[in-house]
């Protein structure tokens, strides 16, 4: 992955991050990485655990961010919330797993939508 590639991505679980914040969300883990990968956050919304997978993009030009998580990602994202739950302390009543989509403006604020429950 290049730089700026990474730094996009950086720049965009920071605009996440700040977006769920400012929704309520009390984020708990940022980047949380085992054998099998990462989840990009991990945040309690009341009673109910968010796993979030973020997707930045400059434009739609090859689909939205959404479109990017596709089912073998999804299955991934599963995967590890199962193993982060099996680490932790954490009991939730309830897990989701989020869709986080940033779009980087060239001037201005990023466009943030947040998809509860996405899959």
């Amino acid at each position: 992955m290049t730089t700026a590639r990474q730094a996009l991505g950086a720049y965009g679980e920071r605009c996440a991050v700040r977006h769920l914040i400012e929704a309520g969300l009390r984020v708990v883990a940022r980047n949380w990485r085992c054998a099998d990968g990462e989840v990009d956050i991990i945040a309690w919304e009341g009673d109910v655990l968010a796993f979030c997978e973020v997707k930045t993009r400059r434009s739609d030009a090859f689909g939205t961010p959404a479109e990017a998580v596709v089912g073998t990602k999804a299955r991934r994202l599963r995967r590890l919330a199962a193993e982060w739950l099996r680490s932790t302390d954490a009991h939730p009543e309830q897990v989701r797993f989020d869709v986080v989509e940033v779009y980087a403006a060239r001037a201005g604020a990023a466009r943030v939508e947040h998809t509860r429950s996405a899959f």
